[in-house]
């Protein structure tokens, strides 16, 4: 179950957003279901379409990439999958120990995935003027990710207001709806102003197709990171243009516990410097003869240089050996020591 606790922990979570990329094959649903996991993400992303509840004969595509489906409702259909599907789906990724999520794009999309236990909503772009499925989140009593990739201000203002009116637990998602987007395009900066604005989580949904975006918002405190996931950029789908393949979701995913290590362990910088005295010293450097010099040489500043290791006689205390005697020979290749001196010059 998703708490606020997790998505505000320091450790961000990562969503591998599988979304249709399956077309439609439970096979290959489950296999991304598998390698999301072996890629170390946190939690797997669906979307749940049901065309009777949520499309016309009248959509259009997004993008005519569809060879077998003439209108994008029969898209919708042919994609989707029965609720036992789903509840195996979801069983799967809880086996896997990641987080099962499906972006509803209906309210009986809501309550079909409301039955299998889900906690964690992602509203997507293009649904936030859509109170009826908001409603039917917050009925649930999850945690909502709200993604804003269409939105200006104020629409998001206004969908911030209603969440609080609601006492909802909520991340704002910083996204671009282009596919892929470029990374001028990206709106890192967003992030920062969406967190002085609001006093919230905050996330970033990534559709640029690489690591970079992903890591830069780790480096900024985002607690969500949301990327899509192909298996080779040569596969079939609108959204593998869009898509990071799983090494490279592995290379996130370290980043994101290297990262959280590091912020984890905040470093006391005077304990560390004594913890590395010994180190200290044999990088530091001392006084040494600049040449072979014999007993009784009245030592002048041509005399002397600094040499490593430290652990001699510091190099701040070489004005006072000017004009001292030396009690013995010394050579160049040997750090300087008291006893070289004369004791009467000590």
């Amino acid at each position: 179950m998703m708490t606020k606790r997790t998505v505000d922990s320091k450790r961000p979570l990562v969503i591998a957003e599988i979304a249709l990329s399956h077309d439609g094959s439970l096979g290959m649903a489950h296999a991304f279901l598998d390698a999301a996991a072996q890629g170390g993400a946190d939690a797997v992303k669906f979307q749940t379409h049901i065309a009777t509840a949520e499309s016309t004969f009248d959509e259009p595509f997004r993008i005519p990439f569809s060879k077998q489906d003439a209108k994008r409702y029969d898209y919708w259909r042919r994609t989707s999958f029965t609720a036992e599907q789903w509840r195996d789906l979801a069983a799967h990724a809880k086996d896997l120990g990641v987080v099962f999520l499906s972006s509803p794009f209906s309210v009986e999309a809501v309550a079909l995935l409301a039955g299998l236990g889900v906690s964690l909503w992602k509203v997507p772009s293009g649904e936030l003027r859509s109170r009826d499925l908001f409603d039917a989140m917050l009925e649930t009593g999850g945690h909502i990710l709200v993604s804003s990739g269409m939105s200006p201000w104020q629409e998001i203002d206004d969908t911030i207001a209603l969440l609080r009116s609601r006492g909802a637990e909520f991340t704002l998602m910083q996204c671009t709806s282009r596919y892929p987007t470029p990374l001028s395009e990206v709106g890192l900066n967003v992030l920062d102003e969406m967190r002085s604005r609001y006093s919230c989580p905050v996330g970033l949904s990534d559709h640029s197709g690489t690591v970079f975006p992903g890591l830069a918002a780790m480096a900024r405190g985002a607690s969500i990171i949301e990327v899509h996931v192909t298996f080779d950029r040569r596969m079939f789908g609108p959204d593998v243009p869009a898509s990071i393949t799983f090494d490279e979701l592995a290379l996130l995913t370290q980043a994101r516990d290297a990262f959280s290590e590091m912020d984890e362990h905040p470093v006391d910088k005077d304990a560390m410097a004594r913890s590395l005295s010994s180190m200290r010293e044999i990088f530091g450097r001392s006084v040494a003869p600049s040449r072979a010099l014999p007993t009784g040489t009245v030592l002048a500043p041509d005399m002397l240089v600094a040499k490593k290791p430290g652990g001699g006689i510091p190099t701040e205390a070489l004005p006072e050996l000017i004009g001292q005697r030396l009690a013995r020979d010394v050579v160049p290749e040997r750090i300087l020591s008291w006893d070289d001196l004369e004791k009467a010059a000590q």
